[in-house]
Parts: structure tokens; sequence; C-alpha cells
């Protein structure tokens, strides 16, 4: 697919065919992933990928089956992958504390980074995995985790240290779901977002 039509036909799916996706596939778009921008390459992200009847563990933490029957999107609920983003921040602390960073006093620790990179690197490979997936033909979601990370993080298995950047529903769209609501609000025109030469 030319990049212009992917940029501007990929979209956000909420509703998932419950058909089985391929892991090869998966691995073939997180491998594309590696090629996003990382600071000092240093790659600090990490994804962990439920498939099948794993994802119900996904669920079961973030939205309880006593909740489930009001919730907007339950075409959602069908997705057969969900992956869960993370970002590790001691990885970059470690990384600036080479040889070759070390002159950035970056390597003190989390509380040293102006701009917290693992979190901005962790956002280019999601954003580069939305778009690969987009390209091998699968739908995706990315969302955020507003209820039961804590409990998520111990079904998980996730260190403590790791930021959790969101969720990421995969799958073959089913054509059932509507646009999001934002999805009716008025786009910036690129006059908005460049300011040429000052504010």
């Amino acid at each position: 697919m030319e990049f212009e039509t992917l940029v501007r036909s990929r979209r956000m799916r909420r509703s998932f065919a419950d058909i089985r996706i391929d892991r090869d596939l998966i691995e073939q778009c997180v491998n594309l992933a590696r090629f996003a921008p990382s600071a000092g390459k240093t790659q600090g992200w990490n994804i962990i990928v439920l498939e099948g009847g794993d994802t119900e563990s996904f669920w079961s933490c973030t939205l309880p089956a006593e909740r489930r029957g009001s919730f907007t999107w339950p075409g959602l609920l069908r997705a057969p992958v969900i992956a869960v983003a993370l970002a590790d921040p001691d990885a970059y602390v470690q990384r600036y504390g080479e040889t070759d960073k070390a002159h950035t006093g970056l390597g003190e620790g989390p509380h040293s980074w102006p701009v917290k990179y693992w979190t901005v690197d962790a956002s280019f490979a999601v954003m580069t995995l939305l778009y690969a997936l987009d390209d091998v033909g699968l739908g995706s979601l990315f969302f955020a985790i507003f209820n039961g990370e804590q409990e998520l993080r111990s079904t998980l298995g996730i260190p403590s240290q790791m930021e959790i950047i969101g969720a990421i529903a995969i799958g073959v769209p089913d054509g059932s779901d509507a646009p999001g609501r934002s999805a009716l609000r008025q786009s910036r025109r690129v006059t908005d977002f460049i300011h040429w030469g000052k504010w």
C-alpha cells in the first residue's frame, strides 16, 4: 500500500470477527516496529501478546464480566489478539550510563530525564505497529487501561518498573463498528499546526 493511502485510510477498529490471527503475521508487524526511532537505540519497549482464550485474562482484569452488559463496544471483546505495550525506564537509565552517553547525566535515574523518552520511544513503536497491522489487512485499536492495572500487572507478571503505555486489540474487522464519537470532530488544518519561525 502507498504510504499516503495507508496514513489517510488507517483508523481505529472496535469490532472484530472471531478469526484466529497467525502468530507469524503479528511477529512480522512487531518486527517492523523495531525500526521506530529510539533514543540512544535503547529500544526499551516490550509487548505482551495474548491470543485466543488467553485474552480473557486481560478482560477479566480490566472489564469484569458484570460490567460487560453495558459496554459500548461488545465487538471489541472478540478481538483474537490483545497486546499490552510497555516502556522500561531502567533500560534508558542504564543505556545513558554507558561511556558514550554518560556525559548527559541521564544515567543517574529516571528523575534526570526532562522528557520521558521511554514513553516517547514506545509510542513511536506502537504507531509504527498500528501502520504495519493495517498494511497487512488487520484492524487494530489502541486504548488506555483505566481499570484493573494492578491486577493486570500481577496476572501478566509485569515488572513494577515497567510503564504500561496501553493495550492494542488486533484482528480482522467485521465491518460493523461505527466510528468513535471523536471522529466527528473537525480536523485541524495544516496551517493550524505549523508556526514558521516563532509561535
